[in-house]
């Protein structure tokens, strides 16, 4: 087995920064009571300014007013890892998150998929920035070994047979051993790991305790102690306070982008898609006693989708949409219909022209931008007045065929246009010939709807083919009822 640990030490301060437009302005955590504020993390901005893990909240004031500061949550910083653990389901069956500010992930049999260790490592990384974590990398034959590889390097891989002579060198303060232990190793003049490792087992046992054997055995891979294998939600839900209060839809795109990617990860770490989601808009509270309830964005699709452009496009025509009846403080996406994804067939040599979307695509981009309702398909019905022979269907056929629906649309005669007005009008244009007909229709006796009509294929003076009618048996000017291409 192969296995690659994901170490993530800045998670906490990364929920915050992947949040703003600008992370690259200083930023400093703060925990603590109100009367005794410290720092509990910088970022690099921060740090370049003379701040550091520890400093009380006055004296980072003193040293560099105005300073952004956000609350410490770790509650955030473990919806971030579970997050992480979802995408990295992708990649393998085998994810584990034992292990603090880490995620371990066996990847032997991703290998077929996503190549060997410097392939894969590239697409992490990659994934991985894009998503907003800073990370380091390394991979080992067992979990503890490469969880102890991130502490000495970036992109570490050993094999068995490099494995143990690696250990060895390892500083015993980087081996992730606990503090006290390594203290008391290091009283004990022992530097390096190889060194531990030389020291006979029962002694080390009745001064340590077996814990400390095991530890060492994990870390040879001469015992691997169970870990816990994450498994990925029936829902995603996540949340993200603005800090601020935003009065138009424009300012929260932003937000609303990484919220949709972040779908788009947990959905692609689960091979599926979304087809139903929403966007809770949190209002603030203008008084003691009135708050504004969430107001809810429903996000519709007619196909399963999990492409991140695609959704945040989706959403985006949405709340553009719509009215905020009052500042919002937070966003957060629900998505609890996630339907099994079945990507679209594309041919080898697509014909489409590079910049042209798929339809798919197009469909519900108009959709989200025009409304549902004024997007819709035509299906055949079974009537002979060429008004009520077709109707509007929401959606795909078959997918979206119910009681509406009617048989498959047939392939339309030379006679018949494929475009009908809205409303039969006269025709202006003098007639330069009859190219067909008469053609009868004469239907709808039944409803009260009754008509007699004679139909004809004309040629207008300026060339347009025309297809209009006049009342049965008679001479009267001419309606046209559609036009040809």
């Amino acid at each position: 087995m192969r296995w690659a640990c994901l170490l993530l030490p800045q998670l906490a301060m990364d929920v915050v920064l992947r949040q703003h437009p600008n992370p690259d302005q200083p930023l400093a955590l703060v925990e603590g009571p109100h009367a005794r504020r410290r720092l509990h993390s910088v970022n690099a901005a921060a740090r370049a300014l003379g701040l550091r893990p520890g400093l009380s909240l006055v004296a980072a004031h003193a040293i560099a007013d105005g300073v952004r500061t956000a609350e410490y949550d770790p509650q955030a910083a473990e919806r971030a890892r579970q997050l992480l653990a979802a995408w990295a389901y992708r990649y393998s069956s085998q994810v584990s998150t034992d292990f603090a500010h880490a995620l371990v992930l066996e990847i032997a049999g991703s290998r077929r998929l996503f190549g060997a260790w410097p392939q894969l490592r590239q697409r992490l990384d990659a994934e991985l920035r894009e998503l907003g974590f800073r990370h380091r990398m390394a991979a080992a034959p067992n979990p503890f070994a490469a969880r102890a590889l991130t502490n000495i390097g970036e992109g570490l891989f050993f094999d068995d047979d490099l494995l143990l002579p690696a250990l060895a060198k390892m500083p015993i303060e980087r081996s992730g051993l606990d503090p006290a232990t390594v203290q008391a190793l290091q009283r004990m003049g022992l530097r390096k790991l190889g060194a531990v490792f030389a020291l006979p087992r029962a002694p080390l046992a009745r001064r340590f305790g077996p814990d400390l054997l095991q530890r060492l055995d994990a870390l040879r891979g001469a015992a691997e102690p169970p870990l816990t294998f994450y498994q990925p939600p029936d829902a995603f839900d996540a949340r993200i306070e603005l800090g601020h209060e935003a009065e138009s839809s424009q300012a929260l795109l932003f937000p609303l982008r990484r919220l949709t990617a972040d779908l788009a990860a947990y959905l692609s770490g689960r091979d599926g898609g979304v087809a139903r989601f929403k966007l809770l808009l949190e209002h603030e509270r203008h008084s003691h006693r009135l708050q504004h309830p969430p107001s809810e964005i429903a996000v519709g699709l007619l196909a399963p989708e999990r492409e991140a452009a695609m959704l945040f496009e989706l959403a985006r025509g949405r709340l553009q949409h719509a009215q905020l009846p009052a500042p919002v403080v937070a966003l957060r996406l629900l998505a609890e219909e996630l339907p099994p994804f079945v990507p679209a067939a594309r041919d080898l040599f697509d014909p489409r022209p590079q910049q042209a979307l798929p339809w798919a695509q197009l469909r519900e981009r108009l959709r989200a931008r025009l409304g549902d309702e004024r997007v819709h398909g035509l299906a055949a019905h079974p009537d002979h007045r060429p008004e009520r022979a077709w109707q509007p269907v929401l959606g795909d056929a078959p997918a979206a065929r119910g009681k509406h629906a009617a048989t498959p649309a047939p392939t339309l005669p030379a006679t018949r246009p494929g475009w009908l007005l809205a409303e039969p009008e006269p025709l202006r244009e003098p007639v330069a010939r009859i190219l067909a007909g008469p053609e009868r229709i004469e239907s709808g006796w039944w409803d009260q709807d009754d008509v007699r009509r004679d139909y004809y294929l004309v040629e207008t003076a300026r060339g347009q083919r025309a297809w209009a009618y006049r009342d049965a048996g008679g001479d009267g000017p001419l309606i046209v009822h559609g036009w040809f291409a």
